[in-house]
């Protein structure tokens, strides 16, 4: 089966008419229904229930085109990357990241970067919040982790980042937001959302919070169920600061604590090039410099 093949099918199932559909493709009639035959013939089940009204697609015809559809996504995808890196860059580094502000100085570090590595890209990919299973598959040759996530795991080099404070999120006109630091006795009488898979340090100032000050909480299943609730006027919560959107919806006030939660980059032990070692560095000197990201 060819791609050509693939487009013939999806825009059957989309027209449900092969004269229709036949139209779409600028093709005859005759040429799609032997090429869906032929299809068929290759993989050994009907894709279509045909009838004088039209062409549905079977069960097995719904699920295979399903996959159908991810596999041409997925390779329009292949095809657009190529068109970029295939004329302006002769090699790219891929990071992965749970979003943006992770690494807030990716943008910087990626502009200066590539000005002084002529012909090499940089990639981000937008993981979801701590899954590392596709850096292990070799598809990120960078990795924005939590050290206590990956300590264990084989073949791989950490690089330290930064140590990510903790932050109370509330809403921007809550008495709270005004002041510079937040001490757990200021959260007496409040609702503390806690759950939604909060990191082991951050767990332990919650947990201490509710041992030693009046405060009411409940569990929120993910960080967008959180903000919401915070909008909704249903409590507060703590955060990583690298967590932070820095949108401007919250206000996002220091949490007077000792834990810190501490971000590091991953590399493949087996990956030697110079330009992944260079933008690691990049990215390990713009945070040095940053004072507020000194421990």
């Amino acid at each position: 089966m060819d791609t050509k093949q693939i487009d013939y099918i999806l825009e059957l199932a989309k027209t449900k008419n092969f004269n229709h559909a036949a139209e779409n493709l600028f093709i005859s009639q005759p040429t799609l229904t032997y090429q869906i035959k032929q299809v068929e013939g290759e993989i050994g089940f009907s894709l279509f229930d045909r009838s004088p009204r039209g062409a549905v697609l079977t069960p097995a015809g719904e699920q295979f085109c399903v996959t159908l559809r991810n596999i041409r996504r997925e390779l329009k995808l292949a095809v657009e990357q190529g068109q970029n890196y295939g004329t302006r860059y002769r090699a790219n580094i891929t990071i992965g990241l749970p979003m943006r502000s992770a690494i807030y100085f990716l943008p910087e570090a990626i502009e200066t970067f590539t000005e002084s590595h002529e012909g090499i890209s940089v990639t981000p990919h937008f993981l979801t919040l701590y899954d590392s299973s596709s850096f292990l598959k070799g598809e990120e040759d960078i990795l924005f982790a939590r050290r206590n996530d990956v300590k264990h795991i084989p073949g791989i080099k950490i690089h330290h980042l930064f140590d990510s404070r903790i932050y109370l999120i509330t809403e921007k006109d809550d008495e709270l937001a005004g002041r510079e630091i937040i001490h757990a006795e200021d959260l007496r009488g409040r609702v503390l959302m806690v759950g939604g898979g909060s990191p082991p340090e951050l767990v332990a100032v919650q947990r201490r919070i509710i041992d030693s000050v009046h405060v009411e909480y409940f569990n929120s299943n993910d960080r967008e169920t959180t903000l919401t609730n915070i909008k909704a006027h249903k409590g507060i919560c703590l955060a990583p600061g690298f967590l932070n959107d820095h949108n401007g919806e919250f206000a996002w006030t220091l949490f007077d604590c000792p834990e810190k939660i501490c971000c590091v980059l991953c590399t493949h032990s087996g990956d030697k090039r110079e330009s992944v070692k260079d933008f690691v560095e990049m990215l390990q000197m713009i945070y040095r410099e940053r004072k507020e990201f000194k421990a």
